[in-house]
């Protein structure tokens, strides 16, 4: 704890600053940099230089549904701002004539460092991770060609993709790599629980807190691990299959049955404003999430062997770790203007 609190205490206004330095450029190339003390992003921005033009071109075609196949659906239909950019109303992801689809939207939050996307971890790339909604039948209903077409034939897209590219010429590597500039900006690092490990002045746990945090340590950083809160594996957490969905999660990847009922490890961070809760949305409360998690195990051949020791906490212990999850609220992450839409007229 000392050795931790030590790293994040040297320059922490720097460490700050990191949250928001992809913004701080014009429309030059500007540097992707992590918050200190966390690991390198998966992703290569070195690949996709970032820009000011490139974030706000990315922005516009996230929360435009003239991507989807009748103009109704965008990104941002399933992935809202202020609910760490999933969907609080359905259990299950609505996309286009309000067709459900078979999962809960999961948070786009910290993607630059994701090694897998999905909750099966069928897309490996943040670039490639936009081509699922915009061509899944039940989401966006698209065809890539179909979408550049239509952007290629407004004036808007082609004024905006010239300052982005330096070209008018609308391509789907170009739509792919500026939604990537702004879903891999969605950087979230400044919580409470940051401020605390950055060692801010008058900035402290409370004693329920650090003893949720205790607790935390203890029974639950295995899978979500520090500072990212996530393993970027795949666990079966032990729910009981869902009679009408009957979603065996990564096994349809990868058809091993080693994989029957894995599902990636979500990020924590925002997890106060991310309900619903699992792959499939099934439970609104985190209280209800910390119930699972000590007396609704359902054994089975591949559940992860992290919990296949008891998790045992007393009703206090519940309600200091749901305290503590609540330190991982970041609200400047949730409000901040810079991710919620900004039309540009047409």
């Amino acid at each position: 704890m000392k050795k931790t609190r030590l790293f994040y205490r040297v320059s922490g206004i720097l460490a700050l600053l990191t949250c928001i330095l992809a913004f701080a450029g014009t429309d030059t190339p500007v540097k992707f940099n992590a918050p200190r003390g966390w690991p390198k992003p998966r992703y290569d921005f070195s690949n996709n230089p970032l820009t000011l033009h490139g974030f706000e071109l990315g922005r516009e075609l996230f929360y435009d549904p003239f991507l989807s196949s009748d103009s109704s659906t965008s990104c941002s239909s399933c992935h809202l701002s202020f609910t760490a950019f999933t969907h609080a109303d359905h259990k299950l992801s609505h996309g286009i004539q309000g067709l459900v689809g078979t999962r809960n939207s999961p948070v786009l939050i910290n993607l630059a460092w994701n090694t897998s996307f999905m909750w099966d971890g069928g897309v490996n790339n943040l670039e490639v991770q936009a081509i699922n909604p915009l061509t899944n039948p039940v989401e966006m209903n698209s065809k890539l060609e179909d979408v550049i077409n239509k952007l290629q034939r407004t004036a808007k897209y082609r004024k905006l993709f010239y300052r982005a590219f330096n070209d008018s010429i609308i391509t789907s590597k170009r739509l792919l790599k500026a939604l990537a500039q702004f879903t891999g900006n969605l950087v979230s690092c400044n919580s409470k629980y940051d401020s605390v490990m950055r060692h801010e002045r008058d900035v402290h746990f409370t004693a329920r807190e650090e003893n949720g945090y205790e607790l935390f340590k203890k029974n639950c950083a295995t899978c979500h691990r520090e500072p990212l809160f996530t393993n970027n594996k795949f666990e079966n957490i032990g729910l009981p299959l869902d009679s009408v969905l009957r979603d065996v999660g990564r096994m349809k990847v990868t058809n091993d049955p080693a994989d029957s009922l894995t599902f990636k490890v979500p990020t924590l961070r925002n997890v106060e404003y991310s309900a619903p809760y699992f792959h499939d949305g099934r439970v609104n409360k985190l209280k209800d999430v910390i119930d699972h998690y000590t007396t609704g195990i359902v054994e089975s051949r591949t559940l992860s062997k992290e919990l296949r020791r008891k998790i045992i906490l007393s009703h206090d212990e519940q309600k200091d770790l749901l305290v503590f999850l609540k330190t991982l609220t970041d609200k400047s992450f949730l409000y901040n203007v810079q991710f919620r839409q900004n039309r540009v007229p047409d």
